[in-house]
């Protein structure tokens, strides 16, 4: 399972530009089942993503086919999480 986050960088000011190509982006992760959750990190310092069931290498490869990403408006930082425990409703991430 992985954490990625979307820092804004100095690209910051062509979001507008690259958003509906970013959203598309967000939804084929989620359509594909890569993504689980997406959501804004606070206050207004970029986006977080939680993924699972691709590789770190897969998941790189998808995380810089971001426009945000290719376009310099966020700097990604991607964390692997080894689950050891978790509550019944997550455990396929135990997988």
């Amino acid at each position: 399972m992985f954490t990625v986050f979307l820092r804004f960088a100095d690209g910051r000011a062509k979001a507008p530009q690259f958003m509906d190509a970013h959203k598309a982006w967000i939804k084929k992760g989620l359509d594909d089942g890569v993504f689980l959750m997406v959501g804004s990190l606070q206050p207004n310092l970029g986006g977080a993503i939680l993924a699972h069931g691709v590789s770190r290498d897969q998941l790189e490869t998808r995380i810089n086919e971001d426009p945000f990403v290719a376009e310099g408006i966020v700097a990604a930082e991607i964390m692997e999480i080894s689950p050891a425990r978790t509550d019944p409703r997550l455990e396929f991430l135990m997988a």
